[in-house]
């Protein structure tokens, strides 16, 4: 009982940031908001996000959209299938349906959104649903950056373009986890952190994501109207370790398919990405090293994860 009443309480505390006060507040209101992000990234690394301006109808023809497509038949999506982890359209299962064999138990489409925007044909309507939804998770997703960078005291611009900002990459993912009631198998998605800066997340009723806080699981129960974001690898590695990745991963549902949308916001492809200068120094030196995020991309996505893994590919220590 203890532990449950533990986790609840924790559930409670995953913060919240209003987006409406963020952007539209007052100073005061604002300068409130970017101290609740700040702290919010440095402790939790997620948090969810209200009143984000996303239409719920949007949100949830998204939904449907992705609903459709997986439901389409193999031979209308055989020739996104089994492809190189950087082709701009991919379905396949798992995490990587080369590598994963029985990790996870998912169907995943991935398409690359920005900067040049790709869809698929079928259904007819996925490229004008995924096109508007692609651009409102991309402002909130830079708008939120924008805010992180002010809470850490850095000059927006300098980091703009370091990272190449004004053409990031942006990664639309649409996840099925169908029910399954196999005993070896609890996972939907194992243990792992994302590539990239923020991943925005939206989901159907079913509950699932868990994250790790403090050495322990919790579950996350989102708020109505609510997006989840979580912190990424390349934030962990900008910031030198001030603000983790988060660990994730999703249980698998015996009864209902859990089904769910993520943006991956990230430099752009062709930035080095390394910590900040001003955030080095004698008392706190470089915890990684440089490296091209469309190479790190690469590395990540062609090997099965094992947690945190892929930042052993730039980690100095």
């Amino acid at each position: 009982m203890a532990s449950s009443q533990t986790e609840l309480l924790a559930e409670k505390l995953i913060p919240t940031i209003d987006f409406g006060l963020l952007v539209n507040g007052t100073p005061d209101q604002r300068s409130g908001m970017v101290q609740i992000l700040a702290k919010a990234c440095e402790d939790w690394g997620f948090f969810m996000l209200l009143n984000h301006g996303i239409p719920n109808r949007l949100s949830d023809e998204m939904l449907e959209a992705f609903t459709v497509l997986f439901g389409m038949s193999y031979d209308e999506k055989v020739s996104y299938m089994g492809g190189h982890v950087l082709d701009p359209i991919r379905i396949g299962t798992g995490f990587n349906s080369k590598t994963d064999l029985d990790m996870c138990w998912k169907h995943y489409v991935k398409i690359f959104v920005h900067p040049e925007f790709h869809s698929v044909t079928k259904p007819l309507n996925f490229r004008d649903i995924s096109k508007d939804y692609s651009e409102c998770t991309r402002a909130i997703g830079l708008e939120l950056l924008k805010a992180i960078w002010e809470g850490l005291g850095m000059e927006e611009s300098h980091i703009n373009e370091a990272l190449k900002l004004s053409s990031c990459f942006q990664n639309l993912t649409g996840n099925l986890y169908p029910p399954y009631q196999n005993p070896d198998i609890k996972f939907g998605f194992v243990p792992h952190s994302d590539h990239g800066l923020l991943t925005l997340l939206y989901q159907n009723g079913v509950d699932g994501l868990q994250i790790k806080h403090q050495d322990r699981w919790v579950s996350v129960k989102p708020l109505p109207n609510s997006i989840m974001v979580n912190t990424c690898d390349h934030l962990e590695i900008v910031t030198n370790g001030k603000y983790k990745a988060v660990l994730h991963r999703v249980l698998l549902n015996t009864e209902v398919a859990r089904m769910s949308v993520a943006t991956t916001i990230g430099p752009s492809l062709d930035a080095i990405v390394e910590p900040i200068p001003d955030l080095v120094n004698e008392d706190f030196p470089a915890v990684f090293r440089g490296m091209k995020y469309r190479d790190y991309l690469e590395q990540q996505q062609s090997n099965s994860l094992v947690e945190k893994g892929a930042l052993n590919l730039v980690r100095l220590s």
